[in-house]
């Protein structure tokens, strides 16, 4: 069985929607895998939506592991010293020693992994572009879309490395922001600088919502199907390296056609919620 490490620091419903996506797909059977633990950096008591979060994980007996890194930093009184996040990687670390994985997804996890931690675990994040696409919050990467009249995007899981938001692509899938319902959308900011765009409407604007809702729509789809990709070894994490099935590096496996199909219906199994 396919072994998931499940890292997520809870803060929001969001978080609880993505692991219950994952175990619903496991439950169907369309995604032959495990969860075989949760790890977070907040402690029961600390916040109510982490409770929350909490609470889903032990009703379906997953292993919870947890960490707090505010109550671990303070307590080595550190709070102007990197130092901590190294020896609090360390720390966790030694509490999933006993917890074996094939690979760690970080899931709304609010901590920068560290290098240690990124040599010894294949993770995986979610970027809300396509590859070669911009850096960035997903706001920021909207923006810069908008910025440069970009006519394609997408989202991607990307493998972490030391370098912040630098791993190589490992799934992706792509879509385009021309076209129908974009372009009168595109047409309400001719001739406007992106600067007056963000000051006098910032996230209100039409074209950036439009192009923030597709994205997200793909976002829970991507991560299961990825997850049953490398279930089933379609594509594979080699030292640093993506490989396809007939063993070739590759740069990314692309899922736009299952995620597309997904969207249209024609996928019930990714239908997820």
């Amino acid at each position: 069985m396919y072994r998931i490490g499940w890292f997520s620091t809870g803060r929001d419903r969001a978080a609880r929607d993505l692991l219950l996506a994952v175990l619903k797909a496991m439950d169907r059977g369309y995604l032959k895998a495990e969860v075989s633990f949760v790890f977070s950096n907040r402690e029961p008591g600390e916040d109510a939506e982490s409770d929350l979060f909490f609470d889903m994980a032990r009703a379906y007996s997953l292993p919870l592991i947890h960490l707090s890194s505010r109550r671990f930093r303070a307590a080595g009184g550190e709070y102007l010293s990197p130092e901590w996040r190294l020896k609090y990687d360390s720390e966790a670390m030694k509490r999933l020693d006993d917890y074996k994985h094939d690979i760690c997804v970080l899931a709304g996890y609010m901590l920068i992994v560290g290098p240690e931690m990124c040599r010894r675990c294949k993770m995986l994040n979610l970027h809300p572009a396509a590859p070669g696409g911009p850096a960035g919050t997903w706001q920021e990467v909207i923006w810069k879309l908008i910025e440069t009249g970009t006519g394609e995007t997408g989202v991607m899981m990307h493998l972490v490395t030391p370098e912040l938001d630098k791993g190589p692509p490992v799934t992706y899938c792509t879509f385009p922001i021309r076209g129908e319902p974009f372009d009168p959308y595109w047409a309400e900011i001719r001739g406007r600088s992106i600067g007056s765009v963000q000051t006098e409407e910032g996230e209100g604007n039409r074209l950036f919502q439009t192009i923030r809702r597709h994205g997200l729509a793909r976002e829970f789809p991507l991560i299961i199907a990825t997850l049953k990709s490398l279930s089933e070894g379609k594509v594979r994490i080699e030292e640093g390296r993506v490989i396809s099935a007939s063993g070739e590096a590759i740069a990314g496996y692309d899922l736009t056609s299952e995620i597309d199909d997904a969207l249209k219906g024609k996928r019930n199994e990714l239908h997820l919620l």
